[in-house]
């Protein structure tokens, strides 16, 4: 069987080649995100901590803190499953 021809002339031959440009660009920078990401939380802990030792702290500023790294942590997690959704 003969390949379809396109308005190119490739045959369709190289249709998937800027697709996979694309996405290792797209991994990268999901890489890029989740170690922002991973960092933020790693930031997020280190104040809650710090937060601790103070003796005139506020527990609401405590348990905000509390829920921003759970947060932070849930999106680091959707990022690793759309990393491996991904795969390679």
């Amino acid at each position: 069987m003969a390949a379809e021809s396109t308005k190119d002339g490739t045959g369709g031959r190289y249709a998937e080649r800027p697709c996979r440009a694309y996405m290792g660009a797209m991994r990268d920078f999901i890489i890029a995100l989740l170690a922002a990401d991973m960092l933020a939380v790693v930031v997020v802990m280190l104040i809650g901590a710090i937060g601790m030792v103070d003796a005139n702290r506020d527990p609401r500023t405590s348990n905000k803190l509390m829920r921003l790294r759970v947060i932070l942590q849930g999106v680091a997690i959707a990022l690793v499953v759309v990393l491996m959704a991904t795969g390679r």
